[in-house]
């Protein structure tokens, strides 16, 4: 079986390549475009921690983002619903909660990794690399996103509940029709929470998270590498540029009532 890289299937192998045993597509590639081996090699070098660093961040926002959009969006109805005046009035219930929620928001997050190492560890059995950051954005992600999700759904029109009600919706019903109504600000509130977990996620490399908050640190501040530092950061600026583009773009196409891949999930709520 060729095992060759794939690269390959399109280029030669650049000519100070053919004494080594070279497997790295990436690295042929750096060497095909730069003549002078020592700048193709820095490339490489630089260009391979990138891409490697790059998807160590990604994983990680990925993965916090998801938990903190599956527990904050819950958490976020109740402390809605539960107030004076709402779908389901608890007011003592709503203020612990809320006393609860502002406690998890108060901690520094470089605090907040220190105080749940036990936890990252059990859970993920180990305190330090991508899986244990994941414990540790989520939670500090979880009552930011609440708070968020929280304000977004109190914007919604109270005739608008109440009308739903007086039609004999059930509350579960109306609860969901909240949400509908909210997707397009609920999507920005995402987009908002997103963006401060990529900027957590850099932070958290201090701790040996990794990451290209790690690559900027200690490959390119601590070692005076300022390429590594600068590329780090040019693809931190292009992630958060990517991500607010792409909430922009989904917000504002639920505005236009244009659900695409919401359409299944628009009807459910909807009840059609």
């Amino acid at each position: 079986m060729d095992s060759k890289p794939w690269i390959l299937y399109f280029i030669d192998i650049p000519q100070n390549l053919i004494d080594k045993d070279v497997d790295n597509s990436l690295e042929i590639l750096a060497h095909w475009l730069i003549s002078n081996e020592e700048s193709a090699d820095n490339v490489f070098y630089v260009s391979n921690m990138l891409l490697n660093s790059s998807l160590e961040t990604i994983y990680m926002v990925f993965f916090s983002s998801l938990f903190a959009f599956i527990f904050g969006l819950p958490l976020g109805v109740i402390l809605s619903i539960t107030k004076k005046h709402s779908l389901l009035p608890m007011p003592l219930f709503n203020k612990i909660l809320g006393i609860i929620v502002n406690i998890l928001r108060s901690l520094p997050y470089i605090i907040l990794i220190i105080v749940i190492w036990p936890l990252s560890k059990i859970l993920t059995g180990t305190s330090i690399g991508p899986d244990a950051a994941i414990v540790s954005l989520s939670i500090s992600a979880i009552p930011f996103v609440a708070r968020l999700f929280e304000g977004v759904l109190d914007e919604v029109d109270k005739g608008l509940i109440e009308a739903t009600l007086s039609m004999g919706a059930s509350k579960l019903r109306t609860i969901l029709m909240m949400i509908a109504e909210s997707m397009p600000s609920l999507i920005n509130a995402m987009t908002i929470s997103v963006i401060s977990i990529i900027g957590y996620s850099a932070m958290a490399a201090a701790l040996g998270a990794g990451g290209l908050g790690a690559m900027a640190l200690i490959e390119g501040f601590q070692n005076s590498q300022m390429d590594i530092l600068y590329s780090s950061v040019i693809a931190i600026i292009i992630m958060v540029q990517i991500v607010q583009s792409s909430g922009d773009y989904l917000s504002n196409m639920l505005r236009r009532h244009e659900y695409g891949i919401f359409t299944p999930l628009v009807r459910v709520v909807r009840g059609r």
